[in-house]
């Protein structure tokens, strides 16, 4: 039998972030999704359980867009795989699983590519658009950091 936290796990990174989908479903009346047991689950291939869908809206440029918006906007995407992995980490940490020591390397890594794309737009030459990416999603960013540090201290206080 498959461990729930491996499955909960593969749909998390197998699935757009919920951002992308709330930005491609936004003017379409929500369809409701039927409740399937856990047993069913198991046995269901992952593509059935939630299709990965090609979001052609977020990869076509759009001239109304500035250089700001689009930089933020793919910082923002990267700080949500960050934060899911974030919350995962933390989640098997608190449990003490043999997971956490794996989760907290992933959450360490994609925490470091955010910051890498947020150092880029801050230490780029454009000094308006290094502003505007600070004020809108340094503070989350700021947040997150502290987040990892605080379950890396969890982590050794709990060896």
């Amino acid at each position: 039998m498959i461990p729930r936290a491996i499955i909960t796990r593969s749909l998390r990174r197998a699935a757009p972030s919920k951002r992308t989908l709330r930005s491609l479903t936004r003017h379409q009346q929500p369809q409701p999704q039927p409740q399937r047991p856990y047993a069913t689950l198991i046995n269901t291939p992952i593509s059935l359980i939630r299709p990965h869908q090609q979001p052609t809206a977020l990869y076509s440029s759009s001239s109304n867009k500035s250089a700001a918006d689009e930089k933020i906007e793919e910082i923002t995407e990267l700080y949500a795989t960050a934060q899911d992995e974030f919350e995962i980490a933390m989640e098997e940490t608190e449990k003490v699983s043999v997971y956490a020591e794996e989760d907290r390397k992933a959450a360490r890594e994609e925490l470091e590519k955010v910051k890498e794309a947020f150092q880029q737009a801050v230490n780029g030459e454009d000094q308006a658009l290094a502003e505007e990416v600070k004020r809108r999603v340094g503070q989350r960013i700021r947040e997150l950091e502290q987040g990892v540090a605080a379950m890396e201290e969890l982590a050794q206080n709990q060896d």
